[in-house]
């Protein structure tokens, strides 16, 4: 069982651990305490596959911004483009590659590994490639559209013996961490019923809404952070799921995939959870964990300004204290990136692992499957 004990965290208590978390934010941590690292001495050397905007106005500035990476290898379909960062990064003219000539990565000793920015349907073919070409891999959620594709990049990461992290963000975000720890602690009691919310109103013309290259609508993007959240702070898997998908706005972008989706999860332990997700509407991201003794709640799936609030209640009591996360982007990518290449060079167990992601494709799925068996009526 997740709650054997059943502690009353104290305001001091957590205040020591919101002050802790406010000084990590001045320099990049290992977000793991039971992974000791030495330092490296060397920088991991990546190649971003695909220059959109996570890859560019994200990952790469965070990068640069941490202690342990750097950019060394463009991979992209826009000359232009590339030869741009390429100045700003000073990588080498040899060192960009377009996905015609992808696999010769495999001859560059000057590039360790890939972090893959591609839309969805692209993840696999490129994790597994970059694989093969003996480079370790951090891939974007959602891992892939398929269960079967993540079990092929599983296994071709395993075959080549290289590293897989699904990028995961919110696993290596100090606020989200304190979440999981304050709930798993038993600092609001039993865990009963969750609430949570994520989307935004979608631009038309998009890759996301075209299915074949997303996977599906809103619950595919924006609405796998909370699907994510719930499982990591509350630590058990659903054991029943049921689901509605629905399109309001009849205006040509939701021909192919769900503009909105919700969906329940009951757990093992009997907690039960409710989420929804659109792309119809903006909905702030938010997870609130009710539980027995208390109310945990954190705002934000976004790249900064992440507060939460801890309400204990019960013999008289009723404490709240709120913190806020005020690093600015890119900082969730500086220790995101700096802990993918720790892990890397000291050799050491990942987590967001690629058995991770395939677990959460895998519920994506049995919600798809819900909500287009209650469509049948």
């Amino acid at each position: 069982m997740l709650f054997r004990r059943d502690p009353s965290l104290s305001r001091r208590d957590f205040v020591r651990l919101a002050a802790a978390a406010s000084a990590a934010t001045a320099l990049p941590r290992n977000p793991f305490a039971q992974i000791v690292v030495a330092a490296p001495v060397k920088k991991l050397r990546y190649a971003p596959v695909g220059l959109g905007g996570i890859s560019v106005q994200h990952f790469m500035p965070g990068t640069r911004k941490g202690q342990f990476g750097e950019i060394t290898g463009l991979v992209s379909g826009h000359p232009d483009k590339a030869n741009r960062l390429a100045a700003e990064y000073n990588v080498p003219a040899g060192n960009i590659y377009t996905y015609e000539t992808f696999d010769k990565i495999r001859d560059n000793p000057n590039i360790d590994a890939v972090y893959i920015g591609l839309p969805n349907s692209m993840h696999a073919e490129y994790t597994i490639r970059a694989a093969e070409a003996g480079k370790h891999v951090l891939c974007e959620k959602p891992m892939a559209i398929s269960v079967k594709e993540c079990e092929n990049m599983i296994a071709a990461c395993k075959k080549n013996d290289r590293k897989l992290m699904i990028a995961y963000r919110c696993h290596t975000q100090s606020t989200h961490m304190q979440a999981r720890d304050l709930v798993r602690s038993g600092a609001i009691g039993k865990v009963e019923v969750i609430e949570g919310a994520a989307g935004f109103n979608s631009a038309p013309n998009q890759w996301r809404l075209v299915k074949k290259m997303a996977g599906g609508g809103p619950l595919m993007d924006i609405g796998i952070y909370a699907l994510n959240a719930c499982r990591f702070i509350v630590g058990e898997e659903p054991d029943v799921i049921s689901a509605y998908s629905s399109v309001i706005d009849n205006d040509g972008r939701f021909t192919d995939v769900e503009e909105n989706v919700g969906w329940t999860m009951k757990f093992p332990s009997g907690a039960v959870a409710s989420i929804t997700s659109t792309y119809g509407a903006t909905q702030e991201g938010f997870l609130r964990v009710h539980g027995s003794k208390g109310v945990l709640e954190f705002n934000g799936f976004g790249y900064d300004g992440i507060s939460m609030t801890l309400r204990q209640t019960g013999l008289g009591r009723n404490d709240v204290t709120t913190q806020t996360d005020n690093a600015k982007d890119p900082y969730q990518f500086v220790v995101e990136s700096d802990y993918f290449s720790r892990c890397v060079l000291d050799n050491k167990p990942i987590e967001p692992s690629g058995e991770e992601g395939l677990r959460d494709i895998a519920i994506c799925m049995r919600i798809y499957e819900a909500a287009a068996k209650n469509a049948k009526g």
